[in-house]
């Protein structure tokens, strides 16, 4: 039986070569995966893919038929609407044997289209990377973007047992950690610890904010806990668009959970009874893991591309430290033997995490800012 990696010798199309379709070409290319990385889209992302070295060959969205048609494996990278338009063309111009996946944030509709297009000779496993950047497009790209994240599948019914098994084999080949679920779960976990906590949010910013505007309520006062929960309400509504018309239906359900919820505290707010809820709250909180990225990142990020060698992390440590600039988190995402790797540094403002990156790059490190 070979030991290559899955997929090895398999020529891999990318639709959408932006910020995760990048790092996925990058992050292939590094492990020597596929005999030729194909990308698919517009021509001057394309331009910056090769010149980024992150695939072989480009084909604009115009050609996505001759793009796909002696593809192996299959990577829709786009927002959640255009793999929904795209997966009826790509699904019919595939070859017969060909695995397509995705990185859609939801899943139940795109695994939901991709079985109806009855194509029962291709298999369609759904798939959901949890990791990301503040940054887009593929110049951010980056070859350890998926190390230790968790990486869902989702695959449609009736692929076969050997197919999944080739995907999880190639996730954790890129570092990340496979979950395999129905879409169906999928889409209400991800309601309920990464859509309502949007929703959460950008609420109590908007109310704060009407507050403000109407009573002088101080902003000055909103730091600390407050600055922290609401982190995520700076996230633009385009990248929320998608998600949310894609999973109204648990959106809906969480957020009437969490109201009953609310209002069971509102009524014991003055009772003993609500150390009830902060220490069961404590638990629930403790357990969850801390040596993975997932849905959420509350920290400005910059990764650091560094050697194998002593003193690395303590030398750029060193530098911040000197600069006064504190580490709120710091993760040694993946260092191989002889090889080096990625250390993820968290910061409490962007403005920290620039001038940390400014820093470290003035002192020899490679910097990438998320």
């Amino acid at each position: 039986m070979s030991n290559d990696p899955p997929f090895s010798e398999a020529t891999i199309a990318i639709v959408g070569v932006g910020l995760i379709g990048g790092s996925l070409g990058l992050a292939l290319k590094r492990l020597g995966i596929g005999r030729e990385i194909v990308g698919i889209s517009r021509a001057e992302t394309l331009d910056q893919a090769r010149e980024l070295s992150v695939i072989d060959s480009g084909i604009v969205y115009e050609g996505l038929a001759e793009g796909v048609a002696h593809a192996d494996l299959v990577f829709l990278c786009t927002p959640i609407a255009r793999i929904l338009s795209l997966l009826p063309q790509v699904m019919e111009a595939v070859p017969a044997g060909c695995v397509v996946s995705d990185v859609g944030s939801t899943k139940r509709e795109i695994v939901s289209c991709a079985t109806s297009l009855n194509r029962s000779d291709v298999h369609f496993v759904g798939g959901h990377p949890m990791a990301g950047s503040e940054r887009s497009g593929v110049t951010a790209a980056d070859p350890f973007l998926f190390e230790n994240a968790i990486y869902v599948l989702t695959p449609a019914p009736d692929v076969p047992e050997v197919v999944c098994e080739q995907l999880v084999g190639l996730v954790e080949r890129l570092g990340a950690r496979s979950m395999r679920m129905a879409p169906e779960v999928h889409d209400r976990v991800a309601a309920a610890v990464s859509h309502l906590p949007q929703i959460m949010a950008t609420t109590l910013v908007e109310m704060v904010g009407r507050l403000h505007e109407r009573e002088g309520l101080p902003l000055q006062m909103a730091a600390g806990g407050f600055r922290d929960l609401t982190r995520i309400a700076s996230s633009p509504y385009g990248m929320w668009r998608d998600i949310c018309r894609t999973n109204v239906g648990p959106i809906r359900e969480m957020i009437d959970l969490y109201l009953e919820a609310l209002g069971r505290i509102r009524a014991r707010i003055d009772q003993d009874a609500l150390e009830d809820d902060f220490t069961y709250a404590n638990t629930v909180r403790g357990e969850i893991p801390k040596d993975s990225k997932g849905f959420l990142h509350p920290l400005h990020e910059i990764l650091l591309l560094v050697a194998d060698q002593p003193g690395v992390i303590a030398g750029s440590a060193g530098v911040l430290a000197e600069a006064g600039i504190n580490i709120q988190d710091i993760e040694v995402l993946k260092v191989r033997e002889g090889e080096g790797g990625t250390i993820r540094m968290g910061f409490d403002t962007r403005e920290n995490a620039k001038r940390a990156g400014l820093l470290l790059e003035g002192a020899g490190y490679e910097v990438r800012i998320r």
